[in-house]
């Protein structure tokens, strides 16, 4: 079963339409969304996370068509998402604050402590679940953005920008925990650092104007480097190649 499909999916914000029957699946595994700032990428995962409902078009989310306010509630107890920027009480430590998400996503009682202690070890804030919010980092604010997300046994985890703020040592345990999440959820994971792509990605979509203009692994995608588009590898110079193939008239 598919974690989503999305058929024809349209989302405006008040005249100005941000997404354009914009259609795609992602199964188990992790899936990325490529491409610049502004190209939809966040309006596109609030859509999927039922922050904003769909303007327009199809959605089926872990195999459930999203029809009313019925479907929402019930997919949500299985959704992780991370969003660019989430909002946290300042007094909160870092414990009562995963613990708090885990509530609101429908964890049973006997199972939550646990599942946030095991978030936290996840993320490597284990040592931190005493602190204040207000006194971490911003990497550790993101560390802690991220076990938000994963506490609980979600199925579908949506990340907007995850790895902003994190060091290279710590990009590197975010990408195995990732590995590691994939193989019992669908993960899709939207950014414009192409390395992280590289690193952990099954498949991935390079999204501009609210449009898909490029589906398939990251070999194909650097597959399509050409000695005149810039890069400092295979994979930047096909992700330039994409974008600039997308903005040639027809």
């Amino acid at each position: 079963m598919p974690g989503l499909e999305a058929v024809g999916l349209v989302q405006s914000y008040g005249s100005r339409t941000v997404i354009s029957g914009l259609t795609m699946r992602a199964d188990a595994g992790v899936v990325a969304l490529l491409g610049p700032n502004g190209a939809g990428k966040s309006t596109l995962l609030k859509t999927l996370a039922t922050v904003t409902p769909p303007g327009g078009g199809e959605l089926r989310l872990l195999g459930r068509r999203i029809t009313g306010e019925k479907d929402v509630r019930e997919v949500r107890k299985k959704i992780g998402y991370l969003p660019q920027e989430f909002g946290y009480h300042p007094n909160f430590s870092v414990y009562e604050f995963v613990r708090y998400c885990a509530w609101l996503r429908e964890v049973p009682d006997r199972k939550a402590h646990e599942a946030t202690l095991r978030a936290l070890e996840q993320v490597g804030l284990a040592d931190r679940r005493k602190n204040r919010m207000r006194e971490l980092s911003g990497g550790m604010l993101r560390r802690a953005g991220i076990a938000q997300a994963i506490v609980g046994d979600v199925e579908l985890i949506l990340l907007d920008e995850p790895t902003v703020g994190l060091d290279p040592e710590q990009r590197l345990d975010f990408r195995r925990l990732i590995r590691t999440l994939a193989s019992t959820a669908t993960v899709v994971l939207s950014t414009h650092l192409v390395e992280d792509v590289a690193a952990v990605c099954t498949c991935l979509h390079v999204i501009t104007d609210g449009r898909i203009v490029f589906s398939g692994t990251p070999a194909e995608l650097a597959a399509n480097a050409t000695p005149d588009t810039p890069g400092d590898t295979p994979l930047e110079s096909g992700y330039i190649w994409a974008l600039r193939s997308a903005a040639v008239p027809a």
